[in-house]
């Protein structure tokens, strides 16, 4: 993986990502009767204690949450056609609207974003925090983003209140919402697929019906709001899933890393990972916005910069 930079803040590194396979101690009993790991009752008892210094510090609330990290990586797939080697994909995900982050955090990122000149814009859900309606005063400035190639998005568990109106806002926008759905894109005489499935949370994810006229031996992008729905995407003919969700943990703790992960982004968190049976590429952004709490802590918000290569 290449060395991640900052977009405010050059030659800065990021934090390193999460390791899939790290062995856990055995699992302890909430009272609700979920189960936790020793090292989740740990992180999660430290991040309560460090969390009073973080908010009288204002670091983690109005520092790090506005330090993007741009991240730059390069991917090969040996069924990527070679009209399509050196395609610039921007991946950007969880900017969370309404909550922590409104239009003029959004102009800046797409500030990024047009200095990335990209290709391929994926948007991978969460667009607001809770209402669509929080997405209005936006629109033109996701209007603004461009890329030739397309620009396409997926719902997050957060844009099920009013999926009508949001999915009309981003039409409007020039994102091309995909629910269950692929859209072929050719260039130089090939074609790839990028893909879109349904939240696996709120929607009713349908791969069978999103591949429907995609022919296998197509290279195919995956956007799917939940990274560890990998393993079951797997074993569909797909390349590379970019997810987002976790938000990398919003707050890592040292030697813990994650205090707490959601539903979906458990055993992949954060950067990129490889399933464990067909190894395919699964990348996770670490979003742009924050909920529930507006902190982060060694956790920076993201913006990806893939160059996509034929091996």
């Amino acid at each position: 993986m290449n060395k991640k930079q900052s977009g405010a803040s050059p030659g800065l590194m990021a934090a390193t990502t999460e390791d899939s396979t790290r062995h856990s101690a055995p699992p302890l009993q909430t009272g609700g009767g979920r189960k936790i790991t020793r090292r989740q009752f740990l992180a999660r008892g430290a991040a309560t204690v460090i969390g009073a210094g973080l908010v009288t510090s204002g670091y983690a609330w109005q520092g790090e949450p506005n330090w993007l990290d741009i991240t730059r990586l390069e991917l090969s797939f040996k069924n990527l056609p070679s009209a399509f080697a050196g395609t610039r994909l921007v991946h950007f995900s969880d900017v969370h609207l309404g909550f922590n982050k409104d239009v003029h955090d959004l102009k800046r990122l797409a500030g990024h974003i047009k200095e990335a000149q990209p290709d391929i814009i994926c948007f991978t859900g969460d667009i607001v925090d809770s209402y669509a309606e929080d997405l209005k005063e936006s629109v033109p400035i996701l209007a603004e983003m461009s890329a030739p190639l397309g620009k396409y998005a997926i719902l997050g568990n957060h844009d099920y209140k009013n999926t009508e109106l949001l999915t009309r806002l981003l039409n409007d926008a020039g994102f091309r919402v995909l629910r269950n759905q692929s859209y072929l894109i050719q260039q130089g005489g090939a074609t790839i697929a990028v893909t879109g499935i349904d939240d696996m949370l709120h929607g009713k994810p349908d791969p069978q019906a999103a591949l429907k006229g995609v022919p296998e031996d197509m290279f195919t992008l995956l956007m799917m709001h939940e990274p560890d729905y990998a393993d079951t995407a797997e074993a569909y003919p797909f390349h590379l899933q970019l997810s987002g969700h976790s938000h990398g943990g919003q707050i890592r703790l040292p030697f813990l890393g994650a205090a707490y992960t959601p539903y979906g982004g458990n055993k992949y968190i954060s950067g990129l990972y490889y399933t464990e049976k067909k190894r395919m590429p699964v990348y996770v952004n670490r979003g742009v916005g924050e909920t529930y709490m507006p902190f982060r802590f060694m956790c920076r918000p993201e913006l990806t910069i893939f160059t996509l290569r034929r091996a």
